[in-house]
Parts: structure tokens; C-alpha cells; sequence
């Protein structure tokens, strides 16, 4: 009988059963940032530890980051302080840090891939949600709270409990207009936010063999709002063309012999998984959400949901709530809702090949008057290549905001924040309450090429009308 990808990883990096049932299990890279572990790494002076394992850690500056400037001192001393304190702990621990002055600082998600960190077969590990965009390359990535930041800094190990595998197949080419978010945000939608509790979700078919690193990032890195504790798509040759020759990908013989164990470590033809989930590309159309939540989401040309037709229950009483906070009229079209803010950036979408894919639609054309629009690179590196292309230029002639790397408006934890009841189309990953810095600020999840359309349009629009896609 076969194996998954997810039971080799698991297997190879099992330490030992504990008393509760769960798995000590090895963890091969173990990312940082300046938010989730200033407490881990106090814990550990506590306790009189040092890390285990520091050339497995990798650090980073994201969340807090201010975008408009990144000169310290910063107006913000929270972040000021959070940034020294990382500074200091990567300094007296012996690990790797690409600080804003390395040129290589950006999302610890879009910096793990580019830097050739995230490799096949391995395990990662980081105090931020969406570490499962890892999951990409045929790594087995979790995200983790911060007294299990303490636990691999310490011992390169943590407790986790067995997971089953979900194989969603997707088969056949997307229309034209439709890109992988519209992918991620059909698939939760169709599962739910609680869908893949307990699961890791393996993506695959012949979409995902067709799709970039950058796709595929895109999918994975919304496993979490899914309800799957990870996700990933097995290596091939787009996953080590994409990983030859970056800075910690291995060199000469060592990548023949890596290469070598990646593909064996991908699932065999006939490995056997607790379910299984066939959809048809063509059917995907262009996504939003209209609630709170990434599961409340419609094609962007079917109405507002009426929660009157639902089934009375924690469903109705749901959607009833997140349409009051929405102030989204229930059974009326979703499209011409007025966007106060449009944002592109995030681990999700933050990305060249985003900024790529908007920029050839955005010429000629100017962000309405009564939009924000800002975009936000996903690395500095990111940022770099983009401005070798002009990409930048093209998006200020058209209105945009171009900023610093960092994680922005995704959470807002840093200036760039909603005012009030700002509705923003977001390429980000959540559309929570609250999320994107104001309390009673609104979020319609959406591609980037979809938020661009909204930009432009004043409200949401179907890019495909817009830009004739």
C-alpha cells in the first residue's frame, strides 16, 4: 500500500509517542518574526535554555513594519521596541536575521520561499497562521502559538496530534479572469471554514501540476481558513527549477541527491487517503466573500445570500450577523458595492507574478477618486525586481501607492489600517471583523487582478468586464 507525502514526512520526524496520545515530532526549519516571539524567546532566559538548534532558525521583521517609511527610529514605539527586541534576540542567540537593512527583509512566507529555505520533505514550523504556504513546495509547514515557538527553540521539537489526508483534485484549465485565490476561496467555500479539522489537505490534478511555486503558495497559504492544519502539493519539476541555484537550495552533488529524495518523498500513485474531493476547474469562477468569514463567499456575480433561505440554525444566525456588520443587502448583486480601500499585498497575494499580472491590465487606467489604493511587496527583494520592471511606476501612474515590504493592511498591526467602516477589497487572507485595524472596518476577499477592477471601478466589479479578460 502507498504512502502519502504527509505520512513519510510524519514518519521520518517522529521522535516518540507522549502520554496524550500526541507525536513529539522533529522540526527541520523553524521560522521567526518580531510579533509571536519575543515571549518564546524571554521563556527560554527563564528557563536558562539556548536554542537547540539556532542554524535551523531563520528570523525576519513583517507584522509590525510600518510600509509608508522604514527609517528608524519609527513613529510607533511598540514597533520600534518589538523590532530591537528581535534584533537583540537573534544577536545573543547565534540566528540567522534578515533585518531591514539586509535587503532581504520581508513576509516570513514570501522570504522562507526565495531564499531557498523552504525546501521538499521537510518540516517548518513558525508563530504566524498561514505558514501551510510552505506546504507549496512539499514541505509539511504549521503554524504554532508562542509557547510552542518556545518549545522548537528549545528543543527543535513539538507535540502534535496525527492528522488524516484530504486529496483534493482539481482537473481541467481555469477560464480566463480566474486565478488561484478564486481557486482557495471555491474550495473553502464548498468545504467550510471547519471543513478540514483534523486533516491536512494535499492539493493535486492537473491544475496544480500546471500552476507556478507562486500559485501554488497562494493555495496553500489559506489551508488554515479551511479549517486543515496544513497543506501542500507534492514536488516536481516546477518545485526544484524554482529552488535551483537560490541561496540556501543545495549546491552540486548535495542538489543531485536532493533532488533525488524529493521526488521520492512525494505521494506514491497508489497511496490511499482518508478522502478524496474532485472538482472541475472550468466551474471555479472569479470569488468574494460578502461575510466574515472565507467560507461566505459567492461567484462575484451571484447576489448577496439571503439568509432567510437558509435552514434556521447556527447557519442563518451566522450569515445574518455577518451581513448586519457587512452592510451588505441580502439578495442584492454583491457587484457596484462601493470600496473605500483596495489593498494588494499579503503572503497571499504579495508576490511578483501578482504584481506582474495587474500591471499589464492597469495601464492606461486610474484608481478612482474616491479609493485608496495601496500596494505592498511581499519582500524587499520583491520590491527590488518589481522596480527593475517598472512594475512600480505602473501602478503610481495609475493611482496605486506604492510602499514598503511588509505585511500591511493584511492585519494591520502595524499604521496601515481601515478607518470606521471602510469596506476594503483585499487580496489578503482573512476577512475577519475587526481584521484590518478598525473595529467595525469591512473586508471583501478578492484576486488581485479583482481588486484592481474594484479600484478602478469605485466598486466591485468583474475584472473581466473591466480589463476584458
Amino acid at each position: 500500500m502507498g504512502k502519502t507525502l504527509f505520512a513519510k514526512v510524519w514518519e521520518s520526524h517522529s521522535v516518540r509517542q507522549l502520554g496524550n496520545g500526541q507525536i513529539q515530532v522533529l522540526i527541520d526549519t523553524h521560522l521567526v518574526h518580531e510579533v509571536t516571539s519575543p515571549q518564546a524567546f524571554g521563556m527560554l532566559r527563564d528557563l536558562g535554555l539556548k536554542v537547540a538548534y539556532p542554524q535551523r532558525t531563520f528570523a525576519t521583521v513583517d507584522h509590525i513594519v510600518p510600509t509608508l517609511s522604514q527609517v528608524e527610529p519609527f513613529a510607533d514605539p511598540l514597533a520600534a521596541a518589538m523590532i530591537t527586541e528581535l534584533r537583540n534576540n537573534v544577536k545573543e542567540f547565534g540566528i540567522t536575521y534578515f533585518g531591514l537593512s539586509s535587503g532581504k527583509q520581508g513576509i516570513v512566507h514570501v522570504v522562507g520561499p526565495e531564499q531557498g529555505i523552504t525546501q521538499p520533505g521537510t518540516t517548518i514550523a513558525c508563530g504566524d497562521s498561514h505558514t501551510a504556504t510552505h506546504g507549496a513546495f512539499g514541505a509539511i509547514a504549521f503554524g504554532i502559538g508562542t509557547t510552542q515557538v518556545r518549545d522548537v527553540l528549545a528543543t527543535q521539537t513539538m507535540a502534535l496530534s496525527p492528522l488524516k489526508v484530504r486529496r483534493i483534485n482539481v482537473d481541467g484549465k481555469l477560464p480566463p479572469g480566474v486565478y488561484a485565490k478564486d481557486v482557495i476561496l471555491h474550495i473553502i467555500r464548498l468545504l467550510g471554514a471547519n471543513g478540514g479539522i483534523g486533516h491536512a489537505y494535499e492539493y493535486g490534478g492537473s491544475l496544480f501540476d500546471s500552476f507556478s511555486m507562486e500559485e501554488r503558495m497562494t493555495v496553500c497559504n489559506m489551508s488554515i481558513e479551511g479549517g486543515a492544519r496544513c497543506g501542500y502539493v507534492n514536488p516536481d519539476e516546477t518545485t526544484f527549477e524554482y529552488l535551483k541555484g537560490r541561496p540556501y537550495s543545495p549546491k552540486d552533488a548535495d542538489w543531485e541527491a536532493a533532488v533525488a529524495h524529493w521526488r521520492a518523498i512525494a505521494s506514491d500513485a497508489d497511496a490511499v487517503y482518508d478522502d478524496v474531493v474532485n472538482i472541475n476547474a472550468e466551474d471555479i469562477p472569479p470569488t468574494v466573500t460578502w461575510g466574515v468569514s472565507p467560507d461566505q463567499a459567492i461567484a462575484v456575480t451571484e447576489n448577496v445570500p439571503q439568509p432567510a433561505d437558509m435552514e434556521a440554525g447556527p447557519v442563518r444566525a451566522s450569515a445574518e450577523e455577518a451581513l448586519a456588520y457587512m452592510k451588505l443587502p441580502a439578495g442584492q448583486p454583491i457587484l457596484g458595492s462601493k470600496i473605500d480601500v483596495a489593498f494588494i499585498g499579503s503572503c497571499t497575494n504579495g508576490r511578483l507574478s501578482d504584481f506582474r499580472e495587474v500591471a499589464q491590465y492597469i495601464k492606461g487606467k486610474h484608481v478612482a477618486k474616491s479609493v485608496q489604493a495601496i500596494v505592498v511587496p511581499g519582500s524587499q527583494i520583491v520590491d527590488h525586481l518589481a522596480r527593475q520592471e517598472g512594475l512600480d511606476k505602473v501602478f503610481t501612474d495609475a493611482g496605486f501607492e506604492w510602499r514598503g515590504a511588509g505585511c500591511s493592511m493584511c492585519l494591520a498591526m502595524n499604521p496601515d489600517k481601515l478607518v470606521g467602516d471602510q469596506l476594503c477589497a483585499s487580496s489578503s487572507n482573512r476577512n475577519f471583523k475587526g481584521r484590518q485595524g478598525s473595529p467595525t472596518g469591512r473586508t471583501i476577499l478578492m484576486s488581485p487582478v479583482m481588486v484592481a477592477a474594484a479600484a478602478i471601478t469605485g466598486g466591485v466589479a468583474d475584472a473581466r468586464e473591466v480589463f476584458s479578460i
